[in-house]
């Protein structure tokens, strides 16, 4: 099973390319061709990119869940709405296009973050903030009862 973990700080070429590292590179071409499928996060300012094998298992439940609610119809729209193929070419690379950039606001300087069947692409800047914030959270919220039973 692929599990994609880690972070890597990468640079936006001025056509809005980025060169996915070559620790990720090989084996997503083994697994999907190389094909890739980018949409945004409907909570943060950062991008999420799948194989597209399994973007098409993500894309089949969101499909699939009722489009009178108002609020999944929202992230129906938002997430198969801002959908985006890529593949990556001969050389590593993937193109970003401009709403997608402009959503997450990514900069030259961007950090790409494993999340086990996906990644996060976040402006750097952005997540140094965010990572801060959440390394200082020490929030009042009932903890979800499944994390309560995990054990690291």
């Amino acid at each position: 099973m692929l599990k994609f973990r880690g972070v890597s700080n990468l640079s936006l070429d001025a056509k809005g390319r980025i060169v996915l590292p070559a620790r990720y590179r090989e084996r997503l071409i083994e697994i999907c061709n190389g094909q890739l499928v980018i949409t945004i996060d409907t909570d943060q300012p950062c991008l999420l990119i799948y194989p597209l094998n399994e973007w098409e298992r993500i894309e089949e439940k969101i499909e699939a869940l009722p489009s009178f609610n108002p609020t999944t119809r929202r992230i129906q729209r938002l997430l198969i709405g801002h959908a985006t193929d890529v593949e990556i070419d001969s050389n590593g690379r993937t193109l970003l296009s401009n709403p997608l950039r402009d959503y997450a606001q990514l900069g030259r300087k961007v950090v790409l973050i494993g999340q086990g069947k996906k990644f996060e692409l976040w402006d750097a800047a952005l997540w140094d903030t965010r990572m801060e914030e959440w390394l200082g959270f020490k929030g009042d919220a009932e903890m979800p009862e499944a994390l309560a039973d995990l054990t690291l």
